[in-house]
């Protein structure tokens, strides 16, 4: 998962994901709009992402969904939107360059304060790439795919959740809790985190299996290798169990049900500036909520 060179070349054809409050990036979409008309470059923003705007503004354009195959998507928000850009353009190659308006931005490429020089390097095609891994399920008769981790948690206002978890067709935990989480390296910072989970360096493949909150003292964080399957059941008699993809909500594991969460390598791309990495990130983000 180590950083690869991308040519520095500007792009013909960018998508805008924003912020799921846009009136806080009213000011850049316009600043992006400006400097994507000053290179050439064609910004398209579809209609569900559009806040309010001032005007019409050139070098930007409206579309009813984002573009198939740009050659970059930029994204105004925190690791929720920049987590969802990932997941749209998940197989394509895109990579997605993210300019943070949100609280940690572990994802994101620059710093909203560093804005008019982020719009420069992203259009200029000035960054490398890093190739993240994803986790897929079945559910509800769809795929879906997690770049930060799928989570099982009890219902709101129901009793305990009882949840067992096998790989390669052993039972390796059986736990009445709030919970089970499996991360990505890249989602083991998250949730994960929280539940006092092991932090997986990107570039380790596998994915991390945690619980939350268990009820017992012997349940423990599981690293899984890559080509192992995990299947998590619902034990309980009667109690349903959310299923959640990267926070947002992905269907249902009714009692005694299955399913199944598989690793898969390089589903998405994101960018970032030269010489950042992991650790450099680990130090700059956290570092900064322990003040």
């Amino acid at each position: 998962m180590s950083g690869a060179p991308r040519d520095s070349r500007r792009s013909g054809q960018v998508a805008l994901f924003t912020h799921e409050e846009p009136r806080n990036t009213t000011e850049a979409i316009a600043a992006a709009a400006a400097a994507a008309d000053a290179v050439g470059c064609e910004l398209v923003l579809a209609h569900g992402e559009l806040g309010p705007l001032p005007a019409e503004l050139p070098g930007l354009t409206l579309a009813d969904a984002p573009p198939e195959r740009p050659d970059l998507c930029l994204t105004l928000g925190g690791d929720g939107t920049i987590l969802r850009a990932l997941r749209h353009y998940t197989g394509t190659g895109v990579p997605v360059f993210g300019i943070n308006y949100g609280t940690v931005g572990f994802l994101a490429s620059v710093e909203a304060s560093e804005l008019e020089s982020g719009l420069e390097r992203a259009f200029a095609g000035e960054f490398e790439t890093v190739s993240l891994p994803g986790l897929e399920l079945e559910t509800e008769g769809r795929t879906a795919v997690a770049v930060n981790d799928v989570s099982f948690t009890r219902s709101a206002h129901e009793r305990v959740a009882e949840l067992s978890y096998s790989v390669s067709g052993q039972e390796v935990g059986r736990v009445r809790c709030d919970g089970l989480v499996a991360a990505t390296p890249v989602g083991s910072t998250g949730y994960n985190l929280a539940n006092n989970g092991p932090v997986l360096a990107w570039g380790v493949e596998g994915f991390v299996v945690s619980f939350i909150a268990p009820h017992t003292l012997t349940a423990r964080a599981l690293v899984v290798a890559p080509h192992d399957v995990l299947h998590v059941i619902n034990e309980g008699d009667r109690n349903i169990v959310e299923i959640g993809v990267d926070g947002t909500s992905a269907g249902r594991l009714g009692p005694g049900e299955e399913i199944s969460v598989r690793f898969r390598d390089g589903l998405s791309v994101l960018a970032q500036l030269e010489g950042e990495n992991f650790y450099r990130r680990m130090r700059e983000k956290f570092g900064k909520l322990a003040h």
